[in-house]
This record gives structure tokens, C-alpha cells and sequence, in this order.
């Protein structure tokens, strides 16, 4: 029998479903693919950040249970450390939703989040649900599995302290009232108007043992998912391993494991099971009603399937379409191993990276069939505008152009950050984006492809392909900007005293002949000139630094500083931020043109800084902007050059946790201290060190922190130098510090070191750690574990007056 194919491009915009291109199938993945469509049933595995999922029982579900799996995290990773690169908060978030968008695509399954932002360790759930507020991520949890469906759902953490952080056992709470809440139609009515309710078969916790900490018991339900999948050729030790792996912004590289891994389930809620966690659930295609002929159809692909040749089994399949298409069934995954069987490929592709809002974009359409040339389908491209159509000979590439106006996809922006937040939450207006890890993508439209009287919807997002000479063939999603972007370099710029300072502002052109009018804003009573600017940007991609000087006057010592850029009648107010890293897609970003502005009372002693590179932090462009001049130093400098020109060196983030040289750098770091030098070490983890001896007496690191960022600060040595030259510190220093007070705090302090400040948490022990000074030699040891790395980025104030104060050299007040 002979059947005709053909593409209808449909000029629409239906949703994207998040690949940055085809994921093309081998024929082993194809068979695991048509083995998966005999099995009904979902899974939602439920936990608070990236890498807090377990990836071995993800894959195992979703590669060998074959149920569809999904991983819920509350958040995007935003408060924690980054041992890549600088970026933090948001940012730092937005590396971690794409590093868990590439675990998921090793693992098998769907990513979602909540609108929760992570603002930093929480010590307990209660806090937790009174920054987030608690009714808004449960009704977020709710909606994900109103939509998901999920017969299971999987807990990672419990609900009390043993879940070792307050994100985590909130994630168990979340996750046990949602289950009910799902099911009831008076919690969140409104979302009924686009979900159902859903009841879960029961909800289960996946107990675990950390460290000193086993909660797994020989009671409790088991699972060996350490099992080889021969198909894949691997088990899935090695796919978790390579899941894991991704998490490259915590340094989570993991190694491969092959053989029984035991996973234990404790009971919370629903149907307890006895032996398997689906007992009860009808995994089977007649679990819905007239399924009789898909499943007879089913086991004939199965079993007639043709690794040689997949394309004998697209009759089939069309047939498998037709008859579930008013039933619940993975009609997205059998369409897509419909298109693997036929070798096809479409792409729509744009020849720049990037496109102005004003501007057409053309878009160029590759489609090809790649099945055996003896393959009884005549293929066929049909334009819906043209009617034009051409065929598709096996194996040659046919193009399509179109066009299409830029205005009608919108700025490419992350659906999270498109408005200012509180610290608590992201908004998010818009239901049909809550809970998706990315902005849809945009695209060209739905191509159908036809076969005889069956078709296949299919979208593909327009990207920029190139190739690189290195790294071969690369793809970036498709930018969509303003027509001229104005950037600041500093989230805060602080003004010491009431002294001007110049802000340069860059402009960029993503459209030919874009001219305009740039005017800056400042707080009331400051003043700025020149107070407008005309510029004309002749070619795409122009740049051009525009200076302002802002002076601090009147009585407001603190504002924005924000711009506005008229185009064409229109008022434009976007920067622009670029995150580029090889194992992540570049994501570009508008953030709003403005920066916090802080006039600061601040005094100097010194002014030759050493930075030597930790994780990363911005330490050094905080103090560039306040006149310091920071040169960074490497290995070779620190082992092999002079150190007595710097009145202070400072180490940072993490230095002595990830920098192979440290052993051979700190001797001359300690001579320098002996030899009248300051040298300040900002935290570093307590596991795993290089070294262990940081400083010239010995200490040690704890976990201990101080989370609350308003916790009371006591002075133990008010009289000492730390906290009087050259600047006066006073408690008032401590207000207006962001998400925690420090981390890491040292403990076992040998008593040649003096602690400077007292605090804690609200209930816990009072800690002496997160300040240490010593005089050794002629010079200044200080370690200190206070969120510096944080706070001076932010522009708090007295974050300055305490940080310049510690590299000044010891001089009586």
C-alpha cells in the first residue's frame, strides 16, 4: 500500500515543549520507546532545590517502570553558592533551572517548579512558609498535580529537623497537604476551570542515609533500581551519574555505580503498599476503556519491530494513532517515535543570534525524510501560504522561507523574571506558565505532517545554528530584544561621603539605525549630568559607553538610579545580561535599566588590594568601585612574587576548598602576614579542605550559621581596631544586610585569635565564630565567615564600613 506524506506549515503558535532542537533516536531508543507505550501510569517526585532529587530513581522509573516521571522543586536553586562563576540570587537560579533541564533529558523525567524563591538556608519549616507564604506554594503544588496526574507521588525529605534544612522538611509538608488539597474542589476553586481534581493512589517518603543520618529501616517497602537496562547499555547507576552530573554550579560530578542499589519507602498518606510502589495501579493500557484493539496493535509493533529498518513499523504505528485518539494515552511520545521511525528532521533556523522587537525575521524551514529509498512513501512539502508543494526525496534536504514580524513572539525573556519580586516568591501571572521550568520558546508555527489521512502536529523552536570550529555545530535559542538595550555594570553603586561618582552606562543596538534619547533618573534632591543624552547607533550590534556623573545631595542617602531610552515614540527601560557556559544553552535576559545608589559614610586606610580567586564572588569590582585598586593574583604570582607591595590580600569563596595550589601558596601567604601584611579569608566550607590549617593558629570549621539576617550582633571587643579604624562600627552597621548573616562559622579557635562578634539564631546557641582576628608577625590575620560575598555586591552600607575596616592595617583609633 502507498501512502502520501506531506508538511503543512501552519503559521500559528502553539506551545513549545522545550528542546532546543530534534532529539534524533537510535533504534535501541526507539524499541524502549514502543516497549514504554504498553504502560499507563505517573509518578511525581517532590523535594526543594537541584541535586536534592534522586536521579538513580528517576531514571529508574522512567527508563525501566516506564511510568511518565516527574521531579518537583520547589525552587530554582536561587540562594546557594556557585562554584563556576560569580553569578548569584536569580541569576544563579536561572544556571541551575537549565543544569536541571540537562539532568532531566539524561534521566527521562519532566522538570517543574513552584513560584518559591530559595532565599537562603532556613534553619526550619516555619520560616520557611512565612517568607514564602505557605498558601500560595501550596496552591503551586496543588495546580502541578492537578495537571500532572500522578498516581504516586514521592517525598525526598520528612517534615522535621532530620530533613537538615527548613526548605527541605517544608518540601514533605507541601507535598502531604497537596495530596489532599488535590482532591478537594473547595481548595483552589479557581483552578478547576482548567484542571480536575486528582486523587493520588498514595504518597510515600524515600527515606534515605546520610552521613550520620539513616532514616531507612528493614520494615520499609524496597526497590533495586541499581538494575542494567540492555537496551541503553547501561544501568542506571551510570545514567544517575551522568544526571547528577550536571549540576556543575555545585560541583556535584558524580561517579558511575553498577550493581543492586537498594532504594526504602516509608508509607505518609493513601493506600499503603505492600511490595511495589504502583500496588493498586492499573499500569496496563485497559486501564481506560477501549483498549482492546491499541493493545493488540501494540504487541504486533513490539513484536514485529525491526531495529534494521524501523520505518516497516510507521503503518502500524498510524494505525495505533487513529485508534487512541479520544483515549488517554502518550500520544506526544508516539508521534515523536512516529517521525524517529521515518528519520525525519525539521528545523527552523534564523540566520542572526538575535532580533529586535521591531523587526521581521526571516526564518529558514529544513525538513527530511530519511527512511530506505525502497520505502513505498511519496513525501511531499506543502506550503499553506503558497500551496506550493515539493517533494521530499529520501535523503535530500528540502528549505522552506518565511517571515515573520518579531512583535508577534515578544521579548525573550524568563517567564520568572519578567517582574520585581519580593524575597519570598517570583510573580507569575499567568497559570499556563506556572510550574514549567522555562519561558515557551519562539517559534515558527506547527508543521503537520501527513500521512495519507493521519498527521502529526509537530513544533520546533527558531534557533541560530552555527558551527564553531572547535566544538562543531552549536545552537542558541533565539533572542528577541529591545531595539537598544541600556546596561549598568553594578546591580548597587555605593557613593562614599558626598563625593561624585561617574556611572558608565553601555548601550547596544540589536537594529540598524537605531537613534533615540537616553535619560537617566535619580533620587530626589541627587543630581546628574549631563540629565539627557541623544545617540544614534548605526550598525546592529553597535556598542556605545555613555557617562553620567551623579552626585549625592540632599537629605536621601539612598534610591535608584534608573534610565529610559525613547525610540520611535517608544520608552524602552531593559539592560541587558548574557549567561554563557558550555554545558548550559546561552541565556540572554532584559533586567530592568537601574541600580540601587547608596551615599556611605566610609573612612580608608590602604588602598592596594591582592585577590586571589575562590568559587567566585564579587569582592573585587565592589571594592574597584569605592577607589580601591585590586589586582588579581594567580599561582605563579603568590608562589613566586613579591607580596609587600599590597597592603592587603583577601582570599575568595571556597579558595581553600577548591584550589589544588593552596598548599604551595599558603606558607607565602603567612610570611606575608609576619612581614606587615593584612590578609583576610572569607568562608570556606568545613568538607572537603585542601589544607587544614588556614590561618597561623590553628581552628576549625563548623556548619554553623546564622540565617536570620536581621539577628541581633553583639560587640565582644568593642575597643578592638576591627570595629573603630578607620571607621566607627556600630550595631547600626548590621541593618539592611540580605538573605543571612554568615556561614561556616569557625570553631575550636586556638586563643591567640580574638572574636569580634556574638550572635545567633532565634532559639539556638549563641555562636563566636563568624569573626576572627590576630596580629601575627608585623602584620594582620582575619578569617571571617560573614556573607561579605553577599552584602557588599547588594551596597549595604555598613558591610562596607566593617569589610574596610578588617583590611586596614592595625593603626589605634
Amino acid at each position: 500500500m502507498k501512502c502520501s506524506l506531506s508538511f503543512l506549515c501552519l503559521l500559528s503558535f502553539a506551545p513549545f515543549f522545550g528542546k532546543a532542537q530534534q532529539a534524533e533516536l537510535n533504534a535501541a531508543e526507539i524499541r524502549q520507546g514502543l516497549a514504554s507505550l504498553n504502560v499507563t501510569g505517573s509518578v511525581l517526585y517532590i523535594a526543594a532545590h537541584p541535586d536534592d532529587e534522586n536521579t538513580r530513581l528517576l531514571a529508574y522509573l522512567a527508563k525501566e517502570k516506564k511510568v511518565r516521571t516527574g521531579y518537583l522543586s520547589l525552587t530554582r536553586g536561587d540562594g546557594g553558592q556557585n562554584l563556576i562563576g560569580t553569578e548569584q540570587g536569580e541569576l544563579l537560579g536561572l544556571i541551575r533551572t537549565q543544569e536541571l533541564l540537562a539532568a532531566r533529558r539524561m534521566d527521562g523525567a519532566e522538570q517543574f517548579f513552584t513560584r518559591a524563591n530559595d532565599f537562603g538556608f532556613s534553619k526550619n519549616s516555619a520560616e520557611s512558609f512565612k517568607i514564602w507564604d505557605k498558601e500560595k506554594i501550596l496552591s503551586d503544588v496543588v495546580w502541578i498535580i492537578r495537571r500532572f496526574q500522578p498516581d504516586v507521588i514521592i517525598t525526598r525529605f520528612p517534615e522535621d529537623a532530620r530533613a537538615g534544612h527548613g526548605h527541605h522538611a517544608a518540601s514533605a509538608i507541601l507535598a502531604r497537604e497537596a495530596f489532599t488539597a488535590a482532591a478537594d474542589p473547595k481548595r483552589f476553586p479557581e483552578q478547576l476551570k482548567q484542571v480536575k481534581v486528582w486523587q493520588a493512589k498514595r504518597i510515600v517518603w524515600n527515606t534515605f542515609n546520610f552521613g550520620s543520618t539513616n532514616t531507612t529501616a528493614d520494615d520499609q517497602l524496597k526497590l533495586d533500581v541499581g538494575v542494567f537496562n540492555p537496551l541503553l547499555g547501561k544501568g542506571y547507576g551510570e545514567i544517575a551519574a551522568e544526571s547528577r552530573s550536571n549540576h556543575k554550579s555545585q560541583g556535584f560530578g558524580a561517579a558511575k555505580q553498577r550493581g543492586t542499589s537498594i532504594e526504602f519507602f516509608s508509607p505518609i498518606s493513601g493506600q499503603t503498599a505492600q511490595t511495589d510502589l504502583f500496588e493498586g495501579v492499573n499500569l496496563n493500557l485497559d486501564r481506560n476503556k477501549g483498549t482492546e484493539k491499541a493493545q493488540q496493535l501494540l504487541n504486533e509493533i513490539n513484536a514485529d519491530y525491526d531495529s534494521s529498518d524501523p520505518s516497516k513499523s510507521i503503518n502500524a504505528l498510524l494505525q495505533l494513532k487513529e485508534e487512541v485518539k479520544n483515549i488517554p494515552f502518550k500520544h506526544q511520545q508516539l508521534d515523536e517515535l512516529i517521525l524517529a521511525c521515518a528519520g525525519i528532521w525539521i528545523e527552523t533556523t534564523v540566520p542572526e543570534p538575535s532580533y529586535a522587537i521591531n523587526d521581521v525575521i526571516p526564518v529558514t524551514v529544513n525538513a527530511i525524510s530519511r527512511v530506505r529509498k525502497y520505502f513505498p512513501l511519496t513525501i511531499s512539502l506543502e506550503d499553506l501560504n503558497s500551496k506550493q508543494t515539493s517533494e521530499l526525496i529520501p535523503d535530500r534536504m528540502v528549505s522552506q522561507n518565511l517571515k515573520i514580524e518579531a512583535r508577534q513572539l515578544g521579548l525573550t525573556q524568563p517567564y520568572w523574571l519578567e517582574k520585581k519580586h519580593p524575597i519570598g516568591s517570583y510573580i507569575i501571572d499567568s497559570l499556563a506558565n506556572l510550574g514549567l521550568p522555562e519561558a515557551p520558546a519562539p517559534h515558527a508555527g506547527v508543521f503537520r505532517v501527513l500521512f495519507g489521512n493521519h498527521y502529526i502536529d509537530v513544533v520546533r523552536p527558531l534557533v541560530y545554528k552555527h558551527t564553531d570550529p572547535v566544538k562543531g555545530e552549536l545552537y542558541q535559542p533565539l533572542v528577541v530584544a529591545p531595539p537598544v538595550t541600556a546596561t549598568l555594570a553594578e546591580h548597587s553603586i555605593v557613593f562614599t561621603n558626598n563625593l561624585p561618582q561617574t556611572i558608565t552606562v553601555q548601550l547596544k543596538s540589536f537594529k540598524a539605525q537605531s537613534k533615540g534619547m537616553l535619560q537617566p533618573a535619580v533620587p530626589s534632591g541627587w543630581k546628574v549630568s549631563p540629565e539627557k543624552v541623544d545617540f544614534d547607533l548605526q550598525q546592529k550590534g553597535e556598542e556605545q559607553n555613555i557617562e553620567f556623573t551623579v552626585t549625592p545631595a540632599g537629605q536621601l542617602s539612598e534610591g535608584l538610579f534608573s534610565l529610559s531610552l525613547k525610540i520611535e515614540g517608544e520608552t524602552y527601560q531593559k539592560g541587558l545580561k548574557v549567561i554563557g557556559y558550555d554545558h548550559i544553552p546561552v541565556q540572554t535576559l532584559f533586567p530592568i535599566a537601574e541600580a540601587r545608589v547608596e551615599r556611605v559614610d566610609l573612612k580608608f586606610a590602604g588602598k592596594k588590594i591582592g585577590y586571589i580567586a575562590g568559587a567566585g564572588d564579587l569582592i573585587p569590582e565592589a571594592l574597584t568601585q569605592i577607589g580601591y585598586q585590586v589586582t588579581r593574583l594567580n599561582e605563579k604570582q603568590i608562589i613566586n612574587g613579591d607580596l609587600s607591595g599590597y597592603d592587603a590580600i583577601i582570599t575568595g569563596v571556597r579558595l581553600y576548598n577548591i584550589n589544588e595550589q593552596i598548599a604551595l601558596m599558603q606558607p607565602k601567604l603567612i610570611s606575608y602576614v609576619k612581614n606587615g601584611g593584612v590578609l583576610l579569608v572569607q568562608y570556606n566550607v568545613n568538607a572537603p579542605l585542601k589544607i587544614t590549617d588556614l590561618g597561623p593558629y590553628p581552628f576549625q570549621l563548623s556548619r554553623d550559621r546564622v540565617t536570620e539576617e536581621d539577628a541581633k550582633v553583639t560587640f565582644l571587643s568593642p575597643k578592638h581596631p576591627a570595629l573603630n579604624f578607620p571607621n566607627q562600627i556600630t550595631t547600626k552597621d548590621f541593618d539592611g544586610w540580605i538573605q543571612e548573616r554568615g556561614l561556616y562559622f569557625a570553631t575550636g579557635v586556638d586563643s591567640h585569635y580574638t572574636p569580634i562578634l556574638r550572635m545567633n539564631d532565634t532559639g539556638e546557641n549563641a555562636s563566636d565564630g563568624s569573626l576572627l582576628v590576630t596580629d601575627y608577625g608585623k602584620g594582620k590575620f582575619v578569617y571571617t565567615s560573614l556573607s561579605f560575598f553577599r552584602e557588599l555586591p547588594a551596597g549595604v552600607p555598613g558591610a562596607y564600613r566593617l569589610f574596610v575596616n578588617l583590611i586596614s592595617k592595625n593603626t589605634a583609633p
